[in-house]
């Protein structure tokens, strides 16, 4: 049974990968990289409940924590560099009027 759902857990996480790299907007693939995070604290769990080791939660719920704190920055990196020009890219003033 618990190999039935390791199994379903891996292949979710091989369809979040793909919506990841193929997404349409960037906002579907930051979602689809939470997704990926918590399928991995999932798995993480049931590895370590197969295995009878109930030390690998505690590891489940840092990385649980240290997902969501990355998901939070990635967004608030994107909301705040929306719509600047790049460093390389300074507009530049061609006055072609005669």
């Amino acid at each position: 049974m618990f190999i039935a759902v390791t199994l379903a857990i891996l292949l979710t996480m091989l369809l979040v990968l793909i919506r990841a790299f193929f997404g349409p907007t960037l906002y579907d693939r930051i979602l689809a990289v939470n997704m990926f995070g918590t399928k991995t604290v999932l798995l993480i769990a049931v590895l370590g409940f197969l295995m009878g080791r109930p030390e690998f939660l505690d590891i489940a719920l840092v990385y649980a924590l240290i997902n969501f704190i990355a998901i939070i920055g990635l967004l608030r990196y994107f909301e705040y560099n929306q719509g600047q020009l790049p460093r390389n890219s300074e507009p530049t003033c061609t006055d072609d009027s005669p």
